[in-house]
């Protein structure tokens, strides 16, 4: 197989609250260095709210790139980092979550709640019909993706989903080697299709 393009920007789904493990937040520091140690261009929401701000906060210290894609309701409301490279205000979550994958080369998640998962299982989702080739990868923080791995591997079980694509969704606690893992992902070949048992 040939080897993939080096990864030129990831956006990153995180959660927009901090979580009461403060781990949480050291790991999304530790993402932000190593996406700025490589010159990675960081693509999030945009907002200076939770795991989100300390991630673009510390790309930002690095001197690293931060583009910020935020809709018009939160932008609205004041919830915009100020000191980002770039922004872009969308009208809608749907049109901003378009714009994230389209500037995007890969996606990692964050802990986070329900618009992390949304994210998280829409890129996943469209990597799987073959829409983009882009590959997924979940910082586990403090195992907090494991259940993800779980419902998975259950869908798995259940003729819901192929190995394949329930395999597809890389997750490590450790950036770097996230980020290399990444880096050399190839999409699955199989098409989603199971048939129904015999």
């Amino acid at each position: 197989m040939p080897t993939p393009p080096p990864l030129r920007s990831i956006a990153v789904f995180s959660g927009s609250n901090y979580g009461f493990n403060p781990d949480y937040m050291a790991g999304a520091q530790a993402l932000g260095l190593e996406i700025a140690k490589r010159g990675i261009r960081l693509v999030y929401g945009g907002t200076d709210k939770g795991l989100m701000s300390v991630m673009a906060d510390t790309v930002l210290a690095e001197g690293g790139e931060v583009v910020g894609i935020i809709t018009r309701l939160l932008f609205d409301l004041g919830h915009l980092h100020r000191g980002l490279t770039r922004h872009e205000v969308t009208p809608d979550m749907r049109s901003r979550k378009t714009r994230m994958s389209e500037s995007a080369d890969a996606f990692i998640a964050l802990p986070g709640g329900l618009g992390t998962f949304e994210e998280l299982f829409e890129a996943a989702t469209l990597t799987q019909l073959g829409e983009h080739h882009k590959g997924i990868a979940c910082l586990n923080i403090g195992d907090f993706f494991n259940p993800v791995r779980t419902l998975l591997d259950h869908a798995v079980k259940e003729g819901f989903m192929k190995t394949e694509h329930s395999q597809m969704l890389i997750l490590d606690n450790d950036p770097a080697a996230l980020i290399d893992s990444l880096e050399q992902w190839q999409a699955p070949t199989v098409t989603k299709w199971i048939g129904p048992a015999a």
